[in-house]
């Protein structure tokens, strides 16, 4: 259809050559439907966070289920990340305008995401976020290390909103440890972030002093059962949610592995986190991860529970001076 325009005017005006006008309506008008489609179900994320709100309130939860629900809801958000990248991409190339701070973007894929603008341009939203609940926010000390261009700053080629949604994500849960580990402080210590690029990995690193969660608990971070944070309504729409829902990390990290990526925190319970975004450097090896149904998939969903061939020490933390003296 893109070549056909750039026919002479003169063959374009013969009777035979002008069908495809009535192509290029009926591809406007599948456009539409795409765009009708996306905006349709943008509050699908915050509603089965909502869902999994209520069913906790309600049901007892048991170690199998929740991992069903894990299992289920990672594969479904991640169907759902690749189907509204297709749909952007269709739309935005379709539609033919170009965003002028960024002409270069191909759809929403930028060849040279300048990956320190979009760390800044996360944290100032967050810190924005953050001063509306807590009237104060931390400060950013930003650093990158480019190994391959010493004096370039990092660029890859990527998605800028993937990279956003993630980093967005990482300040708003530094900030609000880091406000709530320091209260009585009058000095609030800053996020500090490392960008690094090597040969295979460009890396992302957000440090806070937000003193830490404890080792047993960092894997609960990334589950849709867990948050925090009390839960918030999700028809309050006069302000956005610092924390809540539970769905903020492990859907960040689908985002980090949608392009053969991950997200990994490492924490010292009584100091702080750093939280790593690990990306692919070379678009070449930036492919698509998706979910596959098949019957190893079935198998997860009817895994029962069965002893561990491990001994399995309590969930909560033993009190070692009680248990010395017999207590």
């Amino acid at each position: 259809m893109k070549e056909i325009n750039l026919l002479p005017d003169k063959l374009l005006t013969t009777p035979s050559v002008q069908i495809p006008d009535v192509l290029l309506s009926f591809l406007c008008r599948f456009v539409d439907a795409l765009v009708t489609i996306r905006n349709r179900h943008n509050d699908v994320v915050p509603t089965m966070a909502q869902g999994i709100i209520e069913y906790k309130e309600v049901f007892p939860q048991d170690p199998v289920t929740n991992q069903n629900i894990q299992y289920f809801l990672d594969r479904f958000y991640m169907s759902r990340i690749s189907i509204r990248m297709l749909i952007n991409q269709h739309t935005l190339i379709f539609d033919g305008a170009t965003n002028p701070v960024h002409p270069n973007t191909i759809g929403s894929i930028d060849p040279q995401c300048q990956v320190t603008e979009v760390v800044q341009d996360a944290f100032h939203s967050a810190k924005m976020l953050c001063d509306q609940y807590y009237l104060s926010s931390p400060d950013v000390i930003l650093q990158e290390m480019n190994s391959n261009k010493k004096s370039q700053p990092i660029s890859i080629v990527y998605v800028p909103s993937h990279l956003y949604h993630m980093l967005f994500e990482l300040f708003k849960n530094a900030m609000r440890a880091t406000i709530e580990c320091h209260e009585n402080s009058n000095n609030l210590p800053p996020i500090q972030v490392m960008v690094s690029l090597g040969g295979e990995d460009m890396s992302i690193k957000v440090s806070d002093k937000g003193g830490g969660v404890p080792f047993r608990r960092i894997e609960n971070l990334f589950s849709y059962m867990y948050s925090t944070a009390p839960a918030p309504q999700i028809g309050d729409h006069t302000r956005t949610p610092l924390a809540g829902f539970g769905y903020g990390l492990p859907i960040s990290r689908l985002y980090a592995k949608y392009f053969q990526g991950d997200l990994q925190l490492y924490s010292m319970e009584g100091y702080g986190t750093d939280a790593v975004i690990y990306l692919k450097a070379l678009s070449t090896d930036s492919i698509e991860r998706l979910p596959v149904y098949n019957k190893t998939a079935l198998k997860n969903y009817k895994m029962s529970q069965e002893a561990d061939d491990w001994c399995v020490p309590s969930k909560e933390p033993l009190d070692l001076a009680n248990f010395k003296m017999g207590k």
